[in-house]
């Protein structure tokens, strides 16, 4: 994931920072718990499309 575009990206729920997960290839959002796809490099930053993170689940 380019780092310029994680400088740039936001959560849409809380406008919070996102950090890539490159082993699930995702992006995670820790103040939601959230965790958005990304799919074919492309992050798809939809509510409806992200999953709850569990709480012992390691990510970026």
């Amino acid at each position: 994931m380019d780092r310029r575009l994680l400088e740039i990206i936001a959560c849409p729920i809380c406008n919070g920072k996102l950090s890539f997960d490159q082993k699930n290839l995702a992006l995670v959002c820790k103040a939601e718990q959230l965790a958005y796809p990304v799919r074919n490099g492309i992050p798809v930053l939809l509510a409806n499309e992200a999953r709850a993170i569990k709480i012992d689940e390691k990510l970026a």
